[in-house]
């Protein structure tokens, strides 16, 4: 397994989330390709984009049948303005690459928002830190775990 997968699967273990990560046969950089993988609904994946709001990185964990509403994300947390992160952005901020950030495991803590669309699925699936891998959780679990704000994010 990755370095970047096998320590966020310690990390899970710590805060004793009950799934644990999956590697997959092919890159899961996009919601599609994870749901194509694991025969789920787009919606049931846990997207986690990060994004420059005003220089400070923000996470927001978005269903993948979403679009993020950066105005409304703005609002929401008080920035000016909001954006999608460049790649270096991402990985300073996470430690990751684009397509495998995982909801945990940074550097630093990341504010976070939990888009509440998520919570309409029993299972929702999430990056393990590497394009190649996930892992199961919940709603309420992906709150518990990252500090997260429930938000509605979406277009």
């Amino acid at each position: 397994m990755h370095p970047n997968a096998e320590h966020v699967a310690e990390i899970l273990r710590e805060q004793g989330a009950t799934g644990t990560i999956q590697e997959l046969p092919d890159s899961a950089r996009t919601a599609q390709a994870a749901a194509d993988q694991l025969g789920c609904e787009v919606g049931a994946i846990a997207n986690s984009l990060v994004f420059d709001a005003d220089g400070a990185p923000l996470l927001v964990l978005t269903s993948g049948a979403h679009r993020v509403d950066t105005a409304r994300v703005a609002a929401l947390v008080g920035a000016a303005a909001v954006r999608r992160a460049t790649p270096e952005f991402v990985r300073a901020a996470t430690g990751q690459p684009i397509g495998g950030v995982a909801p945990l495991g940074h550097p630093a803590p990341l504010r976070t928002l939990v888009d509440v669309w998520l919570g309409k699925y029993d299972e929702v699936w999430a990056a393990g830190g590497h394009p190649h891998t996930v892992f199961p959780t919940t709603y309420e679990e992906l709150l518990r775990i990252t500090g997260g704000t429930p938000a509605e994010v979406g277009e």
